[in-house]
């Protein structure tokens, strides 16, 4: 294929989906097309449709912004792309090409049915047995003479529970499953079921919960027969589970949000398989770490990266990216300290302590206090037992758990400023402190106080975020209120330690990395985003990041941590590379970003939000009330039921907060229904959003069905549009009634399928098609506009940018993500700019679609966004 008939296709498709009659080969995509990310993904589409020229990826495209750079450079590395797939080493083949084929055979309805069946029975004798035990503890609890021996069987009783259900996970996975294996297990089998019980188990363990960080996390882990050496760290939530096939050696850090399951799922079938790590090893946050992958003794791999199937990171290199290639960047942020095992040991026994003498007990009673003696508090409710014929109990319930929700609120707000405030005064900013210590304890306690999800909830997607971060401790100097600066997904190790420069605006899922851990040290470092910058979805911002004024942070991009400091540029992808930073699309709603009709729109937007707040509080006290009323009907039919009422009502209440959370949402959306959307963020239509998003953000209850057939029927309910027996693990659904899943799909944990993206001052949302038999794999996120084809797969940790069509049948892989053949390299190519292709800085900002503040000579225009 010769490069001038290669580039004059490419003039030819461009032109078709750009609706012109002709294109000039040296014409630029942004610049002289006003072409935007969305546009060049159906070119690129329309592209790899064509057997005659080579295929295009996103990257492709912003490396070589014009059709005659863009055919040098895939006709000019054929030939090399040939050699190197010759040379290529197992380590850096593609993923999927180093296994086995899987078998294509499937559970059908029977093993469907069957599977369900045995996984409600599970529950119902699981509530049944918590039942009995809480029964009869509290009645031996109560039964005690005095105060004091009533706190005596407290906390007897609080730690005879606390360690049987520790021992249970670790009991049931040796007895039903022994030692893990590679192996593969086909899904809604009975081989399936005893998979998944045992990862229900293992996963929602206390010790998971209630230890993260700790010595006794990594000693649950090694009861479960996982090989770990001496003062590992591990931070994530999320809990492996094919514990025999990990391996960390000593000294090794995780941080949070990192995934090393030990198995994936893909086209219907559960694969286990070892992840392998060597000592002093570090894996940054939101990585992935798939089956089959190991790193060498001091190795490195960074943040928002992935190692897929076959991937090795030799001895004291630094990888990074999705699949992760090698880097010179060093995300290890603190040296070590001297921390013997002697001060793990006190460590873990000091938390164990408290939560047995303390915690528990204080839980334990609260919650009797709740359930057993408020009704009897109030005038009207003096019988001995609840008089739940009478409308003035009710009244008094509606007043009693107003009272206690809305003044527990209050209390809770007033105690999360005033608490780290105070606790805060131990540290010292970039001062190297030891693990396992006073101040760890401390800083855990901010963090864990100072993330509290509630009230993120309430004044995310508002005018009031700001004031609420700021409350916390956010250092925000001179904000440029826009009504939507903050999504509701906002997380830090410290607020104090966290500065937002003006004008910036921040979707959801941002994490601040402000602290850093080594398995012996840790410290606590400012974490600076610029000024007029925007961040979309899931960025990890860590300490050391090396952006300044005026960036696009696109959505799961891995911010850089060496090099110069970028501005006025975007970012995209992992490891980032540029792209322009605005789009011409975005400007045609620039004169609602200043003046007098901004302030107008921006006062309505915070009458609309505040109504959507108050909404929002309105339903979870109802919520609370109707879990409060299940309880005090238990008390009253104990008597006459016995441990029977209270297994049901266990049951009951996981039902109501199903339905309750579903009628919820839809009623959200009954009067205006989701549609594909382009506007304003000023605009009524993006306010209603807002609103819906509100409403969403309770239906995590979904999450409790992972791995069976009821989370299709949640699914459902809520408007999804589901095949048969699909495959859920774990997958994430904003806009539920924009999504379209096929029979037999594959979704793994971790994944997101979001139908839509805010982007500066607009707001896009498009549906999306996950075909049938097709695999979204772990940590992977599609974006809006997309179509995965039939049987298609779709790598961990990758990011299929909006308006992608994954042909059927065909594996991607990456951030951004592209088509990966056989004989083809891990990770991206990395073509060399051309003459004529260099990437040029948009003068009147056209370019890629995230984001829209227009840059005119390098410098933002005065007025925007400013009060």
């Amino acid at each position: 294929m010769t490069a001038a008939r290669t580039e004059r296709v490419y003039t030819e498709v461009l032109a078709t989906v750009a609706k012109v009659d002709r294109v000039a080969a040296e014409s630029h995509f942004f610049e002289d097309l006003g072409a935007n990310s969305l546009v060049m993904a159906h070119f690129c589409a329309k592209v790899r449709k064509r057997a005659d020229v080579p295929s295009v990826s996103m990257k492709d495209v912003y490396a070589n912004p014009t059709a005659r750079s863009l055919a040098t450079a895939l006709t000019d590395d054929e030939p090399a792309m040939a050699e190197a797939a010759a040379l290529v080493t197992d380590r850096e083949r593609a993923p999927a090409l180093a296994e086995e084929p899987l078998d294509t055979r499937r559970a059908g309805a029977g093993w469907y049915v069957l599977c369900g069946l045995l996984q409600f029975l599970t529950f119902l004798g699981y509530s049944y047995l918590a039942a009995v035990l809480v029964v009869r503890g509290t009645s031996w609890v109560y039964a005690a003479p005095t105060l004091l021996d009533v706190y005596v069987r407290l906390v007897l009783f609080a730690g005879a529970s606390f360690i049987g259900l520790c021992l249970l996970p670790i009991v049931a996975k040796w007895v039903l499953i022994g030692r893990w294996k590679p192996r593969r297990i086909r899904v809604w089998t009975l081989g399936y079921f005893r998979f998944w019980l045992v990862k229900t188990l293992v996963q929602r363990n206390p010790v998971a919960l209630l230890f993260l960080g700790s010595p006794l996390y990594t000693l649950y882990l090694k009861a479960l027969g996982a090989k770990i050496g001496r003062g590992v760290a591990i931070f994530s939530r999320n809990v492996p589970v094919c514990t025999d096939l990990l391996t960390i050696g000593e000294g090794s850090v995780i941080r949070k949000d990192s995934f090393f399951t030990g198995y994936r799922a893909e086209a219907g079938v559960i694969r286990t398989g070892p992840v392998t790590l060597g000592k002093d090893v570090f894996v940054g946050e939101l990585s992935v770490l798939d089956i089959g992958c190991s790193m060498g003794d001091g190795s490195q791999l960074g943040h928002v990266s992935s190692l897929h199937p076959g991937q090795a990171v030799p001895a004291g290199e630094h990888w990074h990216g999705s699949p992760a290639l090698r880097t010179e960047a060093d995300y290890r942020g603190v040296g070590p300290a001297h921390c013997g095992m002697f001060r793990r040991f006190c460590y873990g026994v000091s938390q164990l302590l408290t939560m047995l003498l303390l915690y528990l007990p204080l839980a334990i009673g609260g919650v009797d206090l709740l359930i057993a003696k408020v009704p009897r508090l109030s005038t009207t409710l003096t019988t001995p037992v609840l008089s739940l014929g009478n409308w003035q109990f009710y009244r008094d319930a509606v007043a009693v758990t107003l009272v206690i929700f809305f003044g527990v609120s209050l209390i809770g707000l007033l105690f999360i400023a005033v608490v780290p405030r105070v606790l805060n005064l131990a540290l010292k900013q970039d001062k190297v402190y030891r693990l396992y210590s006073l101040r760890y304890s401390i800083v855990r306690a901010i963090r864990l106080i100072s993330n509290f999800k509630f009230f993120l909830s309430v004044f995310g997607d508002s005018s009031a975020i700001v004031h609420y971060l700021r409350y916390l401790g956010y250092r925000m100097p001179d904000v440029e209120q826009t009504g939507s600066n903050f999504g509701t997904g906002v997380k830090h190790e410290t607020p104090f330690q966290s500065t937002i420069g003006s004008g910036t605006m921040v979707a959801d899922g941002l994490s601040v990395v402000n602290a850093d851990y080594s398995s012996t040290s840790f410290k606590v470092s400012r974490a600076a985003i610029g000024g007029h910058n925007f961040l979309g979805n899931m960025v990890v911002y860590p300490s050391q990041g090396r952006t300044g004024e005026n960036c696009l942070l696109a959505t799961k991009v891995l911010v850089p941590v060496d090099g110069p400091v970028r501005e006025n540029v975007g970012l995209l992808g992992s490891p980032s590379f540029e792209i322009p930073r605005t789009v011409a699309r975005d400007r045609q709603f620039d004169h609602l970003r200043s003046g007098d009709e901004l302030r107008r729109r921006l006062a309505a937007k915070n009458r609309h939000n505040a109504v959507t707040a108050l909404m929002f509080l309105l339903v979870r006290w109802f919520y609370f009330f109707g879990i409060t009323m299940l309880g005090w009907f238990t008390v009253d039919l104990f008597p006459r039921f016995g441990v029977s009422a209270v297994a049901v009502a266990s049951v009951a209440t996981l039902l109501f907060s199903a339905l309750y959370f579903t009628l919820v949402e839809r009623a959200s959306i009954a009067i205006h229904p989701l549609r594909p959307l382009y506007c304003s963020i000023y605009d009524k239509r993006f306010w209603r959003h807002e609103r819906f998003w509100k409403a969403a953000l309770s239906t995590v209850h979904v999450q409790a069905f992972n791995g069976t057939p009821f989370k299709n029927l949640a699914w459902r309910l809520l408007g999804v549009k589901v095949g048969k027996r699909v495959f859920d693990d774990g997958a994430g659904l904003p806009e539920k009634t924009l999504v379209t899943i096929g029979d037999e799909a594959t979704l793994n944990v971790g994944c997101h399928v979001q139908c839509h993206s805010q982007e500066d001052g607009a707001f896009k949302a498009d549906r999306i098609v996950v075909g049938a038999r097709s695999t979204v794999g772990v940590g992977a996120w599609v974006h809006y506009g997309a179509t995965v084809g039939e049987g298609a797969v779709l790598a961990a940790d990758s990011f299929l940018m909006k308006g992608e069509d994954v042909p059927p049948h065909t594996r991607w892989e990456g951030n951004p993500a592209r088509e990966v053949r056989a004989g083809q390299p891990t990770g991206e190519r990395d073509h060399k700019p051309r003459p004529g292709g260099r990437h040029r800085r948009p003068p009147e900002g056209n370019g890629r679609a995230n984001g829209s503040i227009t840059v005119v000579n390098g410098k933002r225009p005065a007025g925007l966004f400013r009060r």
